[in-house]
């Protein structure tokens, strides 16, 4: 059920994502989510997020894996390719649940923003370490990991906006060269 409030979330927020919605998504019979979620909406969305957060930091050692040779464009370019390759599947209709949840509830839920907050921690965290294992000074690691995460959000939504990958091409052409000059510089 948290996977399937995930899908949910990303594709239509967490406003439009209803509780009878996951249920269904899930294949769960409905009395399992007062058994799982007694707190409701709001426990399942922030289990939801955690969960999206723990997966893009793992998916962030995948990435570097399948990398021939490991630079931080490189990285980056997987990042922001697993969004190209999804909205060329699934539309301009599915984007990240953690930024879904932060749209529709950092105001209203200090549960989920906190959950978000943790989840772009953790994504930042492995991407900071995958930097410095690249060669990236531990002092700017940090701060380049914000900047591509950070990058590929606002793009995302820019390319569901225009339903065009333009904008992810355009900042991972345009940043790949200044996080590759960042290895081994002081």
């Amino acid at each position: 059920m948290v996977f399937s409030a995930a899908q949910l979330i990303r594709g239509g927020g967490v406003g439009a994502t209803g509780m009878r919605d996951v249920v269904a998504h899930a294949r769960a019979p409905r009395g399992s989510l007062q058994h799982y979620f007694p707190g409701g909406k709001e426990e399942l969305v922030t289990e939801a997020v955690e969960w999206a957060g723990r997966y893009a930091a793992r998916r962030v050692a995948r990435f570097v894996a399948g990398l021939p040779e490991p630079t931080p464009s490189a990285l980056f370019a997987a990042m922001v390719r697993q969004w190209t390759d999804d909205l060329a599947v699934r539309g301009a209709g599915s984007g990240c649940p953690v930024a879904a949840a932060v749209v529709d509830c950092a105001d209203t839920s200090e549960t989920t923003r906190t959950a978000a907050a943790a989840a772009f921690t953790a994504w930042t965290a492995a991407v900071a370490r995958a930097l410095t294992a690249m060669g990236v000074p531990s002092a700017r690691a940090d701060a380049l990991a914000t900047l591509m995460i950070s990058a590929v959000e606002g793009a995302l939504l820019v390319a569901r906006a225009e339903r065009d990958v333009r904008a992810l091409t355009a900042v991972s052409q345009e940043l790949g060269p200044l996080l590759d000059a960042a290895v081994g510089k002081r």
